[in-house]
């Protein structure tokens, strides 16, 4: 499992990670911008599956601080 805080307050550069609603395995992507004003943030995720998406902070959504050192190998 990894370190993941329970909180989302993420920077450029960290990953968030998304658990899936049926059971799957997690999503994985880098934060490329932090968007909104400061307790309304949300955040442009490229996704290790090569597509980017805007998300908002969520039940779910973990940030793994540190980007890629925070990662697992796959």
């Amino acid at each position: 499992m990894s370190t993941a805080s329970s909180s989302v307050e993420a920077r450029v550069g960290d990953v968030l990670e998304a658990r899936s609603i049926h059971g799957g395995q997690p999503r994985r992507g880098d934060v490329v911008a932090v968007l909104g004003v400061p307790g309304h943030e949300h955040y442009r995720v490229s996704w290790d599956d090569g597509h980017e998406s805007i998300v908002y902070p969520a039940d779910g959504v973990s940030v793994i601080p540190g980007g890629a050192k925070g990662r697992s190998p796959r």
